[in-house]
């Protein structure tokens, strides 16, 4: 079986995981699986302005990654995509930077999206929500994790 890589959108909170002592270890992990070619990361303007004001330490990190990452388009798409999750009220306005993420994550068509955010991300109640809309607005579904649960341990086989 011939693995394919793996289109994972990694939001603003993944980068700074890597600083961060609860989710420092599995961040280090998955970037450096990204890095092994075992995931190809799409990040998108958003990320690149919420960094902006970030420690110095996470905006040299991300700095560091761009070699290997696309960057995605925050397309006129991805912009209605964010407003159909809001009105379908799975965030509030005030949250519509966490739906735009989701949003470009999917119209970029990544298979995942990561994240540390379990309030209005990663969440047992808005991931079908989000899936939900993207399923009537004709796009794919998307996997919503943490990076946690994504990254591959040493002692898989697979």
């Amino acid at each position: 079986m011939i693995a394919r890589t793996i289109r994972v959108y990694a939001d603003t909170s993944v980068f700074g995981g890597v600083f961060d002592e609860e989710f420092r270890v599995a961040s280090e992990i998955f970037f450096a699986q990204v890095r092994s070619g075992r995931f190809r990361l799409v990040t998108s303007a958003i990320v690149q302005e919420e960094v902006a004001p970030a420690p110095l330490e996470v905006r040299e990190f991300f700095g560091g990654m761009l070699g290997l990452v696309e960057v995605a388009d925050i397309s006129e798409d991805a912009l209605q995509l964010r407003s159909a999750y809001l009105d379908a009220g799975i965030v509030s306005q005030k949250w519509s930077e966490d739906a735009l993420h989701v949003a470009v994550a999917t119209v970029s068509g990544c298979s995942l999206m990561v994240s540390w955010n379990f309030k209005h991300i990663v969440h047992f109640q808005k991931i079908p929500l989000y899936n939900a809309v993207n399923t009537l607005r004709g796009y794919a579904q998307i996997g919503i994790f943490s990076p946690l649960e994504v990254i591959q341990y040493e002692d898989e086989d697979i």
